[in-house]
């Protein structure tokens, strides 16, 4: 890909730069609880105040209105009236504009809406991997009207995840979550290169109703799926007991009508615990479980035979993350991606349409 790295920028002391950050955090009362998304932008916002330019950043946020409690958080200006800022900014300066959701052009992506952006602005720079898949103002249109570079989060997403395309092998995939429909594609593309794929979350329950099983009141997708392939793929493990909502262990043959599939079961990860042992790449998406109704032991689990492994990982959504770092175990082998979606859209198209504008 043809993408410059900001470093690439020659000389920014003075110069005013834009930078796409995701400051996309959850809160609750009042409180950021995962601040990922900020810790990985950190290094290019300290990049640029170091070499003398003017940052402003802008991102959106869907947890709050307002991001005042950001800017607070990292100690920087706040600029609540962005589309009549008077642009006073000293070099090593950095304000955070308000969430650019509150102006109806950023999804749109109205190009009088990115010309007021990029004008107070010599350079852009995205560091947004996580909507770098949205075609809005701030990620492809100011881009247009700039000089523009990539930050360094969003390279480090590009190459540790581009090397997926051609893994080494033995190369497991493991996706969970939902919405099997949209990740039924990730599915057909991996199973060409995979050794395995392992399938878990509320995608596995999909595969138990075609196969004639009881899945009870679990979750399952509305629309009706051709899995014939999947089905017959022996590479593609799911899955041979469950956790029900009564905290009960079953075969996945023996739900129960007036049952609940909640996570998968630890027989499961234990005979797929060799072939993570063995693994030189794994690639990971999604928990195995209702992570957030408290069923994480086995997403849990996995997370630690993953962190001791000695393979090559990327790891990405935010309960899976959650489950990684709940681990407080660092090991330089395995990349947390900031991006859910993005991350999955990148898998299969193998670009974005953010990182396209910076071509």
């Amino acid at each position: 890909m043809n993408i410059k790295l900001i470093k690439e920028a020659g000389s920014l002391k003075g110069k005013r730069v834009i930078v796409r950050v995701d400051f996309n955090v959850p809160v609750q009362d009042g409180k950021i609880i995962d601040d990922l998304r900020i810790r990985v932008a950190m290094p290019t916002i300290e990049y640029l105040k170091n070499e003398g330019a003017r940052v402003i950043l802008i991102s959106h946020i869907e947890s709050i209105p307002s991001l005042e409690l950001v800017a607070e958080k990292i100690g920087v200006k706040f600029v609540k009236d962005f589309m009549n800022w008077d642009g006073k900014i000293e070099e090593g300066e950095v304000v955070l504009f308000e969430n650019l959701r509150t102006n109806p052009g950023e999804k749109a992506n109205d190009p009088e809406f990115a010309k007021v952006l990029a004008s107070y602005a010599d350079i852009y720079v995205n560091d947004a991997f996580p909507v770098s898949h949205r075609e809005h103002a701030s990620v492809v249109g100011v881009p247009k009207l700039l000089p523009h570079y990539a930050g360094f989060q969003l390279m480090k997403e590009i190459e540790n995840l581009s090397a997926f395309f051609n893994p080494a092998h033995p190369f497991i995939f493991i996706l969970g979550g939902a919405k099997f429909e949209t990740k039924l594609p990730l599915i057909e593309k991996f199973s060409n290169t995979a050794d395995y794929i392992f399938v878990g979350g509320a995608l596995m329950n999909d595969v138990f109703k075609m196969r004639g099983y009881e899945v009870g009141k679990s979750l399952v997708s509305e629309k009706e799926m051709d899995m014939k392939n999947i089905l017959a793929d022996q590479r593609i493990i799911f899955p041979t007991d469950v956790v029900v909502d009564s905290g009960r262990v079953s075969n996945v043959k023996k739900v129960e009508k007036d049952e609940i599939i909640m996570d998968v079961g630890p027989a499961s990860i234990d005979a797929f615990a060799d072939k993570i042992k063995t693994a030189k790449f794994i690639l990971w998406n999604g928990p195995l479980g209702l992570y957030e109704k408290g069923f994480k032991d086995q997403t849990l689990k996995l997370a630690k035979l993953i962190m001791e492994s000695g393979a090559k990982c990327a790891v990405g959504g935010g309960d899976t993350v959650a489950a990684i770092e709940s681990l407080k175990v660092e090991n330089p082998n395995v990349f947390i991606s900031s991006g859910g979606g993005a991350m999955l859209q990148f898998l299969e198209e193998e670009t974005l349409v953010g990182v396209e504008a910076l071509g």
